[in-house]
């Protein structure tokens, strides 16, 4: 299963997630955020992690040429749109990026008329993230998604699940569904921005508790 841990800062700890385990970090590329890193910071803590974690910049609402420049000057290897982009606007992203670099869409999840408007984005992207809602943020919220309601759902794409998991609620969360990926970003922090790699290590434990115990663990 895959494990992106979002909302990168530093070399030390990017570079410590990776070697506990993590498959994909998350850069925020959003200026409003408190997790927001400059591209030349990106860059520098991209050039110096381990060639085997994928790297993802998280986007809103930015305009496509920029997000493509941004890809293109820090060797991200994935583009998270976390904000209001359309189906069109993906699609429109998709032809401009190189077919290596991943396109995910994340969708905050407020009610089941939310969860219809997935099929929406099959065509054109790689993979889906659901997200809690928030009036307010885009992400890193806190909040947990309902967890009973998703099991009634089927993905059209790969999907990673978001939304207030931590290392006490994963179990719980895993059990009821079987996503390809997690994402966490506040439930593994001192404060944002600043991940706590105690909660990172017990987090890896927790999973390692469930290897080879479920096949929801891919």
């Amino acid at each position: 299963m895959r494990v992106k841990i979002c909302g990168i800062t530093n070399l030390e700890q990017g570079n410590a997630i990776a070697q506990l385990g993590a498959t994909e970090l998350g850069f925020i590329c959003v200026p409003a955020s408190p997790r927001y890193l400059e591209v030349s910071a990106i860059k520098t803590i991209i050039q110096q992690l381990p060639q085997q974690v994928n790297t993802i910049g998280v986007f809103a609402n930015l305009d496509l040429n920029a997000i493509v420049t941004i890809v293109s000057e820090t060797g991200l290897t994935g583009v998270q749109l976390h904000g209001n982009e359309s189906p069109e606007f993906c699609q429109q992203l998709r032809t401009l990026l190189s077919p290596q670099v991943e396109l995910i869409k994340a969708l905050r999840i407020k009610t089941n008329a939310s969860l219809a408007k997935v099929i929406d984005y099959a065509q054109s992207v790689n993979t889906l993230l659901l997200d809690a809602y928030d009036p307010q943020l885009l992400g890193g919220t806190g909040h947990t998604l309902n967890w009973k309601e998703l099991t009634q759902w089927t993905s059209p794409l790969p999907w990673f699940l978001a939304g207030g998991l931590t290392p006490d609620n994963i179990l719980v969360a895993l059990s009821q569904l079987q996503p390809h990926g997690i994402d966490l970003s506040s439930g593994v922090e001192l404060a944002p921005g600043n991940k706590d790699l105690n909660k990172v290590t017990q987090l890896f434990h927790q999973l390692d508790s469930i290897k080879g115990k479920s096949s929801s663990f891919i």
